[in-house]
């Protein structure tokens, strides 16, 4: 009955999600492309009947996809992919990080999860095994995959306290889909236990493929490019923040840093770009934008980096980086990419969706916990002012991200296994 009531909560959902589409289109036109995907509709698929499939809801998802993609396509050289997403910001990202990879990297939209569309798409592509990237649940889809006997397993996977209590709410519904699962790789071993207890059959701790994805070459070309348009002045980075954030930042960093200081601020989200350019240019606050190419002013005191695709670049660039989602109750954003770079990160107090590797990162010394954005600009500003200090954390920072690598390894085994015994 749950499952009744869900499919036709998405069938009456299906007008507003239009609706959304259409509107969110007014900012980003990528929205209103490619609509027949979305209803299980492809055109010029070529033969992908063999293809390993991923599905990595947006940008995050598709780069920590990253070294798995690598991975398959490396170890076998007819090896074909298919990788699919929910947004245009998650396929761009993908069509530049598999621009060379030809027709070996198919990139679509996953249909919405009805049945008939879940079953419209595992026919069209017949993959020989599924993987949804870290909390992508899709009841009728995973039911579909069961089904069908295609092995559809949940990798990177975390999960929450606060979602786990969620999933709990749906009783048997939440039990079904959970083991319906052919296999779990977890993060972490907090994660595999709140998938187990949700009904999930021996998820196994496989870590973070996060910590494998490797530092693209022309992200430092890009860094050097910017440090040349900056000079020499002390960079801080608020990096991946979510609404109401930049307020509290920028605000507290225009308070106490000194005037040669300069904030780099980073939205997680492209589309709002133009939205916090808005507020700093109604605050009169001194600004320019990172996609303008004259160099960057000494009166400026904040940097809007409003591009895609550059946040290595932007952590390799930064002496000291801000972490955002974690300043408003969103669990917080990935901190690794700051590791990877030996760049000090600074969070805040939400980091449940990362609250193992936050606490990690913290007992190793390449991360500070703060309080609130007061707290983290008084400790960034201080960490700036502290060489010695700085440049430990940093060391910690690579060091943490070598001894943790090797998830994608584990999580192929998994994989493995799972194709040997669907064959």
């Amino acid at each position: 009955m749950l499952r009744l009531a869900y499919t036709l909560l998405w069938c009456l959902a299906l007008p507003a999600a239009l609706a959304r589409l259409y509107w969110r289109g007014r900012r980003e036109p990528g929205y209103r492309q490619h609509l027949a995907e979305r209803f299980g509709r492809y055109h010029d698929t070529g033969d992908f009947t063999a293809a390993w499939w991923i599905h990595a809801v947006s940008v995050g998802e598709t780069r920590a996809a990253e070294p798995i993609v690598q991975a398959l396509l490396g170890r076998d050289p007819d090896a074909r992919v298919l990788l699919t997403q929910m947004t245009p910001t998650g396929r761009r990202t993908a069509q530049a990080l598999y621009a060379r990879c030809g027709e070996r990297v198919r990139i679509a939209y996953l249909p919405y999860d009805l049945p008939f569309l879940a079953n419209r798409f595992l026919r069209h592509f017949q993959p020989r095994i599924g993987m949804l990237m870290e909390t992508e649940v899709w009841p009728n889809l995973i039911h579909a995959a069961h089904q069908a006997g295609t092995p559809l397993a949940l990798v990177n996977a975390r999960m929450s306290e606060r979602s786990a209590r969620r999933y709990a709410r749906l009783g048997g519904f939440a039990r079904q889909t959970f083991s319906e699962l052919a296999g779990v790789a977890a993060q972490t071993g907090d994660d595999a236990r709140r998938l187990a207890d949700l009904g999930a059959r021996g998820p196994v701790v496989s870590g973070s493929v996060k910590f494998d994805v490797s530092v693209p070459e022309e992200s430092r070309v890009i860094r050097d490019g910017l440090r040349d348009r900056i000079g020499e002045r002390p960079v801080v980075l608020a990096a991946s923040t979510r609404e109401g954030e930049e307020m509290s930042l920028v605000t507290a960093f225009l308070a106490a840093a000194p005037a040669a200081a300069l904030l780099v601020v980073v939205p997680r989200h492209p589309q709002r770009f133009d939205e916090v350019a808005g507020w700093l240019a109604a605050r009169q606050i001194p600004s320019q934008r990172r996609s303008a190419p004259e160099p960057v002013a000494p009166a400026t005191r904040v940097l809007l980096g409003d591009s895609m695709g550059e946040m290595f670049a932007y952590y390799a660039l930064a002496d000291v980086s801000i972490i955002g989602g974690s300043w408003q109750p969103l669990g917080g954003q990935n901190l690794l990419e700051a590791c990877a770079v030996g760049t000090p990160s600074i969070v805040g107090p939400h980091t449940f969706n990362f609250a193992e590797i936050s606490a990690h990162a913290i007992k190793a010394g390449a991360t500070l916990r703060a309080a609130d954005a007061g707290d983290a600009v008084a400790k960034a500003l201080a960490l700036i002012d502290d060489d010695a200090h700085r440049q430990r954390m940093g060391a910690a920072g690579l060091a943490f991200c070598a001894a943790h690598r090797g998830a994608t390894q584990r999580t192929l085994d998994i994989l493995d296994q799972l194709t040997g015994a669907a064959h």
